[in-house]
This record gives C-alpha cells, sequence and structure tokens, in this order.
C-alpha cells in the first residue's frame, strides 16, 4: 500500500524525467544522422562511435523507465563495433527510431502526468494566496469553471485542485506504462534479432541438455555398479554358499541367508534411492507443492511452502522446479549461514509457473561464483525458463524461478 502510494506521488517526477529524456534522444538521434551521412566524406568513420555510444546511453535510460513503469524490456545490442557494423546494426536504427518517433507519439502521456497534478497544486496550495495581486496587476483568476473574484471563491478552488491532484495521481502510472508499452517496441531487440537469439538459447540448451542426460546415465550407472549391482552380486554368492551348506552345516547356511536378506534391503534402499534422485515418488504421487513441502520437513532451516497452483505443470518441468528448489534450500543452508527461515512460494499466471524462494540471511550472493546457480539456469533453460537473483548486502536474498508452461486441472 504504502509503496505504491508512493510510486503514485512520484510519477509527475517520472514523467518530467521523461520528457527531458525525449529531448536528449532527439540530439541523439540528430548526431547519429549527421555522423552516418558524414561516413560518405570519411569524418563519419570517427564520429559515428561516439554518437551511436550516446544514442545507447539514452536508450539505456528509457529501458529503466519502461522497466520502472512495469513492462519488461532486453537490451537488443550486439559485440558491433566499427563504425560501418554500428550502422548496419538494426538496433541502432531502431534507437533513432525511437527517438524520434516515441515523443511524438506518447508526449500527451508524460504532459497529462505531469500537468494534472502541478496544475491541482496552484488551485489548491497557490492560487488562494496569489488571487489579490493577480486580480490587481489585471491577470485572470481563473480555476478550471471557477473564476476566482473573493476569498469564498478561493476556497472553492481548494477541493477542485485536491480532486485534479487526486485524479492526475490515478491515471498517471497507467499513461507511463501505456507509453512504456510502445517504447519497449522499439527499445527491444526486433522481431527477427529475438527470433536469432531465441534459436541460439535453444541451440545452446540442446547442447547442454543433452551433455546433462549423459553424465546423468553416466552417474546412474556408476551407483548402480557401485552399489546395487555390487550388493546383488554379493547375494548371489551368499545364497550359492548358502544352498552348498544346507546339508553340511545348516547353521552356516541359516547365517548365509540371513545375511543375504539384509543385503537385499540395503541393495532395495540403495535402488530407491537413486529412483528418488532421478524422480522422487512423492513428486509422481502428490505433485511439486507438497514435493516442496517434503523438502521443507528435511531442511535445517524454517521453510514456509505457499502455493496457489490450480492444477500440475508436466511431468518434466516439476522436476526441474522440483530440483532447482531443492538446491536454493542447500544454497540457503550452505551459504546463507546467519539464514534461519525461508519461503518458498508457487504461482501459475499468463502461463508462466513462478517460483521465489527467499531466505533471511545476509545477502550479497553472487550468481556466477558458484555452480549451483548456474546449474539451475541450465536446467531452466531447456524449458525456455529464467532465474533472476535478488542479493543485495544485508538481505534477504531472492531467487525467482519462471518457466513457461501449462497447467493441467487434477
Amino acid at each position: 500500500m504504502l509503496t505504491g502510494l508512493r510510486a503514485r506521488v512520484f510519477t509527475p517526477v517520472r514523467a518530467l524525467v521523461t520528457m527531458l529524456l525525449s529531448v536528449a534522444g532527439v540530439v541523439a538521434a540528430v548526431l547519429v544522422l549527421v555522423s552516418s551521412a558524414l561516413v560518405l566524406v570519411g569524418i563519419g568513420r570517427y564520429a559515428v562511435p561516439p554518437a551511436v555510444w550516446f544514442m545507447r546511453r539514452v536508450a539505456d535510460a528509457g529501458r529503466g523507465l519502461v522497466r520502472m513503469a512495469g513492462v519488461g524490456v532486453k537490451r537488443p545490442y550486439g559485440h558491433e563495433t566499427g563504425a560501418i557494423a554500428l550502422l548496419k546494426a538494426r538496433s541502432t536504427w531502431r534507437d533513432v527510431l525511437w527517438a524520434i518517433i516515441d515523443p511524438v507519439i506518447g508526449t500527451w502521456a508524460t504532459a497529462l502526468a505531469v500537468a494534472m497534478p502541478l496544475f491541482g497544486v496552484y488551485g489548491a496550495v497557490v492560487q488562494p494566496f496569489v488571487w489579490r495581486a493577480n486580480e490587481r496587476a489585471g491577470g485572470i483568476n481563473s480555476f478550471g469553471p471557477i473564476h476566482v473574484t473573493s476569498t469564498a471563491t478561493a476556497l472553492a478552488a481548494i477541493p477542485v485542485g485536491l480532486a485534479m491532484i487526486a485524479a492526475g495521481l490515478y491515471i498517471g502510472p497507467p499513461l507511463l506504462t501505456l507509453r512504456a508499452s510502445w517504447s519497449a517496441d522499439l527499445l527491444g531487440p526486433s522481431r527477427t534479432a529475438a527470433l536469432e537469439e531465441r534459436v541460439d538459447t535453444l541451440v545452446e540448451t540442446r547442447a547442454d541438455s543433452a551433455g546433462a542426460q549423459a553424465a546423468e546415465l553416466r552417474r546412474i550407472e556408476r551407483d548402480l555398479h557401485d552399489g546395487a549391482q555390487a550388493r546383488l552380486v554379493a547375494l548371489g554368492m551368499s545364497l550359492s554358499n548358502a544352498e552348498r551348506l544346507f546339508d553340511e552345516d545348516p547353521e552356516a547356511a541359516r547365517n548365509l541367508v540371513i545375511a543375504a536378506r539384509e543385503a537385499s534391503s540395503q541393495a532395495l534402499d540403495q535402488l530407491r534411492d537413486l529412483v528418488r534422485g532421478v524422480h522422487p515418488p512423492v513428486l509422481a504421487d502428490r505433485g511439486l507443492a507438497d514435493a516442496i513441502r517434503a523438502l521443507a520437513l528435511d531442511s535445517l532451516l524454517e521453510v514456509e511452502v505457499t502455493s496457489d497452483l490450480p492444477g500440475r505443470p508436466s511431468l518434466p518441468v516439476e522436476s526441474a522446479v522440483y530440483f532447482a528448489a531443492n538446491e536454493l534450500l542447500a544454497n540457503a543452508a550452505k551459504h546463507a549461514r546467519t539464514a534461519t527461515a525461508v519461503a518458498i512460494s508457487l504461482h501459475h499466471e499468463n502461463g508462466v509457473l513462478r517460483c521465489d524462494v527467499t531466505d533471511d540471511g545476509p545477502g550479497g550472493a553472487e550468481p556466477m561464483n558458484g555452480t549451483g546457480l548456474r546449474g539451475i539456469e541450465s536446467r531452466l533453460a531447456i524449458f525456455d525458463g529464467t532465474v533472476e537473483v535478488d542479493s543485495p548486502l544485508g538481505g534477504p536474498t531472492r531467487v525467482q524461478l519462471e518457466v513457461p508452461c501449462a497447467i493441467r486441472s487434477v
């Protein structure tokens, strides 16, 4: 509630910054156009890189305002450096197009977000004190439908001003979000660039998936060979020896059978552990939320699990999110040594499964410093999923997993 109110109060400031950024964008676009024309006479090869650099800094500021309005946008740039490569890049001309078109299309939205609260402040706060002086100077004291000619009419303008302030703060955020939505279309990657990036991601994740599957198969083979298989071989030998001793030494045969029974029980436990590592039975039987609650019971931390999932995603997605949550719980217990509690929430909206894991540790987690989070990213990338880490110093650490998927009712 307080955060939303604060955002509305600062909406006019954001709108004013957006208008100032539009001016900077036009200047940057002109610099790019002029420097690109100078390429024909050779000077442009030196002028284009700094002009494009400035254009991209302005566009990055625009993306920051777009994200602040609640609209997601990606940075579309590649590794271009030379003047010709920068001019060939689609992102350069999309930035120029944004800088020229966005003020034309969106200025009215930001102007309303600024003007309505300011005009309301004038009517409610300034007008009651300046109307006499303004009248003596020959000015017109009109505030909307009210013509201020006396103290009574000046006081009558106050509620009108307050109403205009409230209306401006109410419609301001939706107006900025509307402008941000069409800005994001030009500030983000083009459809072609997005498809190319998607293809590259799929190629990379397919290779990672194949490597991970091969490594998993080798692990299963090793666990079977060193564990259950070895016990089953020993079990067969014990039973063979018992068979030979039934007539000669029944007591020794009986001891061998007892040992074989214990070995079979241990082999069965190892097989269950192996199956649990591949696909936990609780996950198959009771679904993702209850499976994560089972993880919480085994954790050394106090874990609260909340879920409003209307059904179950596909088994591969369930498995990926389950093992990701398991890894994050292990990380919280291992690295956040002062953490005492973890909150896990599961939510599905607009075709996206979200899993938020938040601990009350000291924060400062660096995703690139460990293999755990990179492994989670690789696991979820197979399903076009993402991992976002927010871990300021002092905490808390919040990891958000998002996986596009459908939910089937149960």
